[in-house]
């Protein structure tokens, strides 16, 4: 009888897709330059290489947080809904 902890392989759930869709897309929204790396059309006077990159902060930081609360809800109920 061993005392070592009883070792799970990570298991891949749709939960789990969707929360590394989520931290993954502004990467990808990021490093594909090509598809912003022009001025127009431009807002409030803004380029849109500027201000796209903006919105994907915002954007980004939406993103984060879902995958935070999908996170939390996928490692309750793991440990059964203890919490």
């Amino acid at each position: 009888m061993s005392d070592a902890p009883e070792v799970r392989p990570p298991v891949v759930t749709p939960v789990r897709v969707v929360i590394a869709l989520c931290l993954l897309a502004p990467f990808v929204a990021m490093l594909w330059v090509g598809s912003y790396a022009k001025v127009d059309p431009e807002f409030i006077g803004i380029p849109f290489f500027y201000w796209y990159q903006m919105l994907w902060v915002l954007i980004s930081t939406a993103l984060t947080m879902i995958a935070y609360q999908l996170w939390q809800r996928d490692q309750r109920a793991r440990r059964g809904g203890a919490k």
